[in-house]
């Protein structure tokens, strides 16, 4: 798990740009927010992980198979930059946790009995609601 996100994070690519909202000359001047780029198809994923990962990557994955993940939450580069590697490698070890597999439940004899009479008595309640005839 770690060794994909490790390899992840050394062929991602960087870059900073101006952010958007208030902020005043701050964010007219400084690039600050930071966008990363990371190539799926270099990660070499099994299939199954490559669509977990798709799934959970949603709109951020481009066409060209690029996840685009863009952090402006922060004042400075470096929180910004901590933040977008911290999403990227969350959702990379998100992609690498296999589904459990659910189980079909089943209910013993008792239990059939007991849901039966609940739903008899819930039925006459409902039944005594009707119209009073005088």
């Amino acid at each position: 798990m770690d060794d994909v996100v490790s390899r992840a994070l050394a062929i991602v690519e960087e870059s900073f740009i101006t952010s958007s909202g208030p902020g005043g000359q701050n964010v007219n001047k400084v690039a600050t927010a930071v966008q990363l780029r990371l190539n799926v198809f270099a990660l070499r994923l099994s299939p199954p992980v490559f669509n977990r990962l798709k799934a959970a990557a949603g709109s951020r994955l481009t066409s060209k198979g690029e996840i685009v993940l863009t952090a402006r939450n922060y004042r400075t580069q470096e929180a910004n930059r901590d933040d977008a590697r911290a999403r990227l490698s969350a959702l990379l070890e998100d992609a690498q946790k296999e589904p459990k597999t659910r189980k079909k439940s089943r209910l013993n004899r008792v239990g059939k009995e007991k849901r039966i009479k609940a739903k008899k008595n819930r039925g006459t309640i409902k039944a005594g609601r009707g119209k009073v005839q005088f």
